[in-house]
């Protein structure tokens, strides 16, 4: 009723509870709704009745009481349960020490409100997100509740925003092409008070805003059978179907009812990108390179429990996300290895598809735990020659180069035979040398010899060893025989 009433309705409501009645029309709403929150007396019911009969009345319209189970005529009745339908006497309304919005662009009484608690119970809350910065609550977490036993249920809101959070919206740059950085968001979870919840979706959900219906993340594709694939629960972006203005807009949350409870809460966010937060961690995020020294003293420290003194730890300057060389080195507090990976990439990867797991040891690396290893970043100015460095146990390290492979083994020669250059050395079968231009012959004298015959004899050589030095063995190519010593 209250949000149908016209400037002359709010003032003479305010004046009959003496309250002010100056101001522009959203201030004089933001009093009339406390006075409905928090003191609406029977008194004060009856003269928002009379004010509203009054109204339609004057425009020819009969006011009549709706019948038993009828929803009321005016579409704000539906979402407020402030009185019992078909019956003139309002219901016992909510105690004043319950902590529901109060605030102009904070009212979406329409969720959870059939039956109000009398005691005030645990807050639902949600985790904070890195690449979202909470500007203004403007509906705390409230919980779904089914309005009957069908299994696909709707429960629609009201809210309006202040003229400051609209320019909030209006003045924000661009994160792409009509995408704002500040944002109203819509955020669901379990309702579960025992501690912050992450974002989680019922089963089909649809958020319809105003006349049109806002896109929700859909399910990562899974290449493993039998794997279900996974949705990315993240905040639903409402601000582009919103009324950026004084004007009233209307939620619809459709959801399915297969016994788990969700809560439901809207926000204004201020979106950051990766560069941002990389940013804001290089300016408060680094570990003083002595702080990291001393780590890795306590490290390889000796364990007197332990009969192994551990002289050394390596870690590799290349980044195990990308394969890459490690620019930013950082790590989580709460990661027992010295091992870093790249603060760019870590954050590009969970801007895109938000983990926030170490992948070094596969355990939870929020960002307000990441660190940046000012030890590590001070070695890799230092030693650009090597991938991977050592700690010692009195804090210093040192590179550790890769021996350059050799070309060939002295244990295994390869010779080259060619009618140019050697001369006399090959014998084949039709007698043919240099003046006969004999192809060149590549000779491997590893190879055992092919001839059955030459292989028993090595095995009566292996049986006389006790009798003195075996004979230098010769290789045959082919028909012809080549010395090897």
């Amino acid at each position: 009723m209250v949000m149908s009433f016209r400037v002359s309705d709010l003032q003479m409501l305010l004046g009959f509870v003496g309250r002010s009645k100056s101001g522009l029309k959203h201030e004089l709403v933001t009093r009339a709704l406390q006075l409905v929150q928090f003191d609406c007396s029977p008194e004060v019911f009856k003269k928002i009745k009379e004010l509203y009969e009054t109204r339609y009345s004057k425009r020819g319209s009969e006011v009549a009481q709706p019948p038993a189970g009828a929803p009321p005529r005016a579409e704000p009745l539906a979402l407020h349960a402030s009185y019992e339908r078909g019956s003139a006497v309002p219901r016992t309304l909510p105690a004043a020490n319950i902590d529901y919005p109060a605030l102009y662009g904070k009212y979406l009484n329409g969720l959870g409100t059939r039956l109000p608690p009398k005691v005030a119970k645990p807050e639902v809350r949600l985790v904070k997100l890195p690449f979202y910065t909470t500007l203004d609550e403007l509906l705390k977490p409230t919980e779904l509740v089914p309005q009957n036993n069908e299994k696909l249920q709707e429960s629609p809101c009201i809210f309006a925003l202040t003229p400051r959070q609209v320019e909030l919206i209006r003045n924000s740059r661009e994160l792409q092409p009509g995408v704002k950085s500040v944002q109203v968001v819509l955020r669901i979870c379990y309702t579960d008070t025992s501690s912050p919840q992450e974002d989680q979706y019922p089963p089909n959900i649809a958020v319809k805003v105003n006349h049109s219906y806002c896109s929700v993340p859909g399910y990562y594709p899974s290449n493993k059978p039998g794997v279900e694939p996974k949705r990315p629960c993240r905040p639903i972006n409402l601000t582009h179907l919103m009324y950026l203005s004084a004007a009233t807009n209307r939620i619809t949350v459709t959801w399915g009812n297969y016994g788990k409870s969700y809560s439901v809460g809207l926000y204004l966010v201020r979106q950051m990108t990766s560069a941002e937060l990389l940013q804001r961690l290089k300016t408060i995020g680094i570990k003083h390179p002595e702080l990291c020294k001393a780590l890795v003293k306590e490290k390889l420290r000796l364990d007197p429990d332990s009969e192994i003194a551990t002289t050394g730890v390596r870690v590799s300057l290349i980044c195990p996300l990308v394969k890459m060389r490690l620019s930013v080195p950082c790590r989580a507090e709460t990661c027992a290895h010295l091992q870093c990976f790249d603060a760019v990439f870590y954050l590009q990867m969970n801007e895109k598809k938000p983990t926030w797991m170490c992948p070094v040891c596969d355990k939870p690396a929020p960002y307000d735990q990441l660190i940046i290893d000012g030890l590590l970043s001070k070695i890799l100015t230092e030693c650009e020659d090597a991938d991977e460095i050592e700690y010692l146990v009195d804090g210093s390290w040192c590179p550790i180069r890769a021996e350059k492979e050799r070309s060939c083994s002295p244990q295994c020669p390869i010779l080259v035979l060619g009618s140019s250059d050697m001369n006399g050395l090959l014998a084949t079968p039709n007698g043919t040398g240099e003046n006969g231009k004999a192809p060149a012959d590549v000779v491997d004298l590893t190879l055992d010899s092919s001839s059955s015959e030459e292989d028993e004899e090595e095995d009566e050589e292996e049986d006389d060893d006790d009798e003195g030095p075996q004979p230098k063995r010769r290789c045959s190519y082919e028909k012809g025989l080549v010395s090897a010593c």
